[in-house]
């Protein structure tokens, strides 16, 4: 872990006054997992399955960022997204995301569509993030396994990811009780890059056409 870093993130985090939320999607089955970062500190979460009920709750905690675990856009041609393409390539795994169409036709996919549901239910309030931040309200696609390579400042195995995960946050001076499984865990770091979007500590993958990953600035 990069103590420098992560000293740094935590005491900004602790002088932030603005409210942000982590969400990692998963299938129908599965839902929802939110949870909501205030003052640099967990202070909350939320499961649910219906993507208007998430949407209305990071309303009710007043949030100014979203990041969210799933893709923000399909993929144009079928093949990896320019983001998915030079994550690969820095040695941080990620699937590629498929048209919506072949998305369809695949169970796997069905989180990812779950995915797009949410982002249209946030995009009634939350900006999506193009390139650049122009609204109050701000929501961006994000990956857990990403975030944490950034947050190490290595590439760290993607396993066993609950344990490293949890040992990621924990070094940040967060308290994880709250974080009972690997959603809330994966939601917590999102929420921990929706507080690096918002205070401009970020390092940004990918383009307009196809979308944005954004994890927190590393080394």
């Amino acid at each position: 872990m990069n103590t420098t870093i992560c000293s740094q993130l935590l005491n900004d985090m602790k002088r932030s006054n603005n409210t942000v939320i982590g969400i990692d999607v998963g299938g129908a089955r599965k839902g929802f997992h939110a949870v909501v970062m205030r003052e640099g500190q967990i202070c909350g979460r939320k499961t649910d399955w219906d993507p208007m009920a998430i949407m209305e709750w990071c309303l009710e905690q007043e949030a100014s960022v979203v990041g969210v675990d799933a893709p923000c856009m399909w993929s144009v041609a079928g093949k990896h997204r320019k983001a998915e393409r030079l994550l690969n390539q820095e040695g941080m795994h990620c699937f590629y995301t498929p048209t919506r169409e072949r998305a369809k036709e695949n169970p796997f996919y069905s989180w990812m569509l779950n995915g797009e549901k949410l982002f249209k239910a946030l995009g009634k309030h939350f900006s999506l993030y193009t390139g650049k931040r122009q609204a109050k309200r701000v929501c961006f696609e994000t990956f857990p396994h990403a975030i944490v390579c950034a947050l190490s400042g290595r590439i760290v195995p993607a396993h066993p990811k609950t344990r490293v995960r949890r040992e990621v946050l924990s070094t940040l001076g967060l308290d994880i009780t709250l974080l009972t499984n690997i959603d809330l865990v994966d939601a917590a770091l999102c929420a921990v890059t929706a507080e690096a979007f918002r205070r401009n500590q970020i390092t940004c993958y990918g383009e307009p056409k196809e979308g944005y990953v954004v994890v927190p600035k590393g080394n």
